[in-house]
């Protein structure tokens, strides 16, 4: 018998989503009998401890019983028990600083880590995550906080909706002025804020057009790796090459600035992808965008004006186009940010059972079985050890 833990997410503040949902649980019991689901009690979860028990889930202070425990948020040094295997979202892979001494522990006390993040088909694409709620989500945030910014209209926040199927009444009857969006990225986070754009009955135009135009409707454009980079050398874009040399790559969005109302960013970005843009460009009178929904959220990343996260009850600051710096929301001459890490928070159980849904299909029964190639692919730590994949960490969790 495979004992699988949920975890009581210790992060403050507390995340309400699960990796499985109650129903799931008891889909997991009648199907996978080898399998027993126990949950750490918590009273802040979105689904009630007396709904997982309703679905024959064991509920329990003590993990230690437990083969394999499953979180969200990354886990607090102190809450780690050694010898254990996890799975959670530790936001370590791009050495952030302020998970260097979780990596570290994991290391010290160790643990069998599998990061959400990592788990990837063998063409790269990431197989589990919340990214289409974060772009349903930040997509909703960003008009909203265009909507307050200009007040030509406006939108109730997402978390006083009970679910997704109640937020779109939200859209019923809304009348919005002739603005241009521009969406970057084209995986579950850009499908998630194309749902947004269409539910809310924005009409999609091609790149060209959208920067030679002006129109009498609310559009959005799409731009995906073709139309945001290109070789340096060659002007053409190349996916294979990009995502293995993307140093070789220079950004191209900076017209579409002089065009765009509302940048809504979809795209992933590490240290050696190019940035949509420089800080500097944001003081130029052509750089016209009034408000920026940074859904991948990374400080002073792909949108080099994020000055760092927000929380769900306060999602949006501002940033002076003279000075750069941060400022209250809503103010002329600055350009408003919207950027929350825990965007799907404000949707628990819909993007819980999404969650779920992927982890079962995709994953639950190579966990259980000891492990595939897509397994060891997601490993970072193992035996007190990085694995070959991540070893480039070994001076981030050291502390250099």
């Amino acid at each position: 018998m495979t004992r699988i833990g949920l975890i009581k997410e210790g992060k403050i503040p507390a995340d309400n989503r699960v990796s499985l949902t109650p129903a799931q649980c008891k889909w997991i019991h009648k199907n996978v009998p080898q399998v027993q689901i126990v949950v750490q009690s918590s009273p802040d979860r979105c689904f009630s401890d007396r709904e997982y028990q309703s679905a024959g889930a064991e509920i329990t202070d003590d993990m230690n019983n437990c083969d394999i425990l499953l979180g969200i948020k990354e886990v607090p040094v102190e809450h780690l028990i050694a010898g254990k295997t996890y799975m959670f979202f530790s936001h370590t892979k791009k050495k952030q600083p302020h998970n260097q001494k979780l990596l570290r522990a994991i290391l010290e006390k160790n643990i069998r880590m599998i990061d959400y993040e990592c788990l990837e088909h063998e063409d790269g694409q990431r197989i589990i995550g919340f990214g289409f709620f974060a772009g349903i989500v930040g997509a909703h945030n960003g008009m909203m906080a265009y909507g307050k910014r200009t007040g030509l209209f406006n939108l109730e926040r997402v978390y006083k909706q009970r679910s997704f199927r109640e937020l779109i009444h939200n859209y019923f009857g809304i009348r919005l002025p002739n603005v241009k969006i521009a969406v970057t990225g084209s995986g579950r986070v850009a499908h998630g804020i194309l749902e947004i754009m269409n539910l809310m009955g924005i009409h999609e135009v091609d790149p060209d057009d959208y920067l030679a135009r002006r129109f009498s409707y609310p559009v959005y454009t799409q731009l995906k790796g073709a139309e945001l980079y290109q070789n340096k050398n060659t002007g053409k874009y190349n996916r294979m090459e990009f995502h293995e040399h993307p140093e070789l790559y220079e950004c191209k969005f900076l017209p579409y600035a002089a065009q765009t109302d509302i940048l809504m960013n979809g795209v992933y970005w590490d240290k050696t992808v190019p940035r949509l843009f420089e800080k500097e460009d944001a003081k130029s009178e052509n750089f016209i965008i009034q408000t920026i929904a940074d859904i991948t959220d990374d400080e002073n990343g792909s949108v080099p004006i994020n000055a760092g996260d927000q929380t769900i009850d306060d999602p949006v600051y501002g940033i002076d186009k003279t000075t750069l710096e941060k400022t209250a929301p809503y103010i002329d001459n600055s350009i408003d940010i919207m950027a929350v890490g825990n965007l799907p928070n404000e949707l628990p159980r819909d993007a819980s059972r999404y969650f779920g849904e992927q982890l079962i299909k995709y994953v639950l029964e190579d966990l259980i079985n000891n492990g595939s190639a897509i397994i060891e692919r997601a490993t970072m730590a193992k035996d007190g050890k990085l694995t070959e994949t991540y070893s480039y960490l070994q001076d981030y969790a050291n502390g250099k």
